[in-house]
């Protein structure tokens, strides 16, 4: 048998920016013309809104909403060198980077060797603002990997009934997959690239589905919305997540490995939620499945449709689906969490441990 760790954390990009850039998402929506400007009339947002905005943009919420955060990760950081794992399986989200046109697999182990990661090339190249390191945008780090596990687990999940593609080499000339960059540096937040030895072994979930292509993954202005999207097909639904989870679980059961299993996501994002005008995540949506998932309780996390998930902007959770789908199979159980809710940045955060 092996032995296991269940991490839950954010790759939330701003994060690697300064403060006074966290709410640069909000502020941009603000600038969309189609947005109604009863909606973006400060005098009508929530208590929490406008205490964030304050006076300055955010810029001082934005310390304390990092304060938080990096708190938490420090908590997850520590237990991880605690339960010193023999490797990592991080199911993260591909938006528009690895995957495009020729190909959007459902879900996709990536049984890579030792790779050099840019993880800033997202925060500069999308987002336009430069670290909060004051590194040079070009810095590298290598991300350990362990292709012969990643393969092992490939092989017991396709003969579980789960079909899952597989890939031996990123696409050239592209930065890698912010999601499991960014947990890679954002656990090594203190000392970026300096100290992570850990192999990582990445599972990729097609979350952003009818939107991976239509929006490359990313941000649409409501005028484009309305002329009428192109969209894409659906992503894997969040039961399929689930038992997705449930086969890497099973696989891990009997690897006799230590393994940490983490989910790396945000919830609900404000970009992608249309109901809310991409002012502000799905707070209430957000909300019903954190309580479920403190009360253990996944029967209701599995009575989520694919339609409420992208309804609600929480296409990246089905990164969580898969991780409670493992936590479920290996009857492990929840021993710390922490809830950051926001208005202004973007997406509300979860952290967890199961043990």
């Amino acid at each position: 048998m092996a032995d296991v760790l269940g991490v839950g954390l954010t790759h939330y990009p701003p994060l690697a920016g300064a403060d006074e850039h966290m709410a640069n998402l909000l502020k941009s929506a603000l600038k969309d013309p189609d947005i109604p400007e009863e909606f973006k009339d400060r005098s009508t947002w929530s208590d929490l809104a406008q205490h964030e905005w304050g006076e300055d943009g955010g810029t001082a919420a934005a310390a304390a909403h990092r304060a938080r955060l990096l708190e938490d990760m420090r908590i997850c950081r520590e237990a991880i060198d605690e339960f010193e794992p023999d490797v990592l399986l991080v199911w993260g989200d591909d938006q528009y980077e690895n995957f495009r046109e020729e190909v959007i697999p459902s879900f996709c182990v990536l049984a890579y060797d030792d790779t050099v990661v840019e993880p800033f090339g997202v925060l500069t190249q999308k987002l336009k603002v430069p670290n909060v390191w004051g590194l040079p945008s070009d810095t590298t780090f290598t991300m350990k990997g362990d292709p012969q596990f990643a393969k092992q687990v490939t092989i017991d999940v396709l003969n579980d009934g789960v079909d899952v593609a597989y890939s031996y080499e990123p696409r050239s000339g592209i930065y890698f997959p912010h999601a499991f960059g960014n947990t890679q540096l954002f656990l090594d937040y203190d000392n970026v690239g300096a100290r992570f030895h850990y192999p990582i072994v990445p599972l990729a979930v097609n979350c952003y589905g009818e939107h991976v292509i239509a929006r490359k993954g990313g941000i649409a202005r409501f005028a484009e919305i309305n002329a009428g999207e192109q969209l894409d097909p659906p992503g894997p639904s969040p039961k399929r997540c689930f038992e997705f989870g449930r086969a890497v679980g099973r696989s891990v059961a009997a690897s006799g490995k230590r393994v940490a299993l983490v989910a790396s996501s945000s919830w609900s994002h404000a970009f992608l939620h249309d109901a809310g005008w991409h002012l502000r995540p799905d707070t209430e949506s957000d909300q019903a499945l954190w309580d479920a998932m403190i009360a253990g309780d996944y029967d209701t996390w599995n009575a989520r449709t694919s339609r409420e998930i992208v309804d609600a902007g929480q296409h990246e959770m089905l990164n969580w689906f898969c991780l409670l789908g493992a936590m479920s199979e290996l009857g492990m159980e929840l021993t710390w969490s922490d809830w950051v809710v926001t208005e202004i940045f973007n997406s509300n955060k979860a952290f967890a441990l199961f043990r």
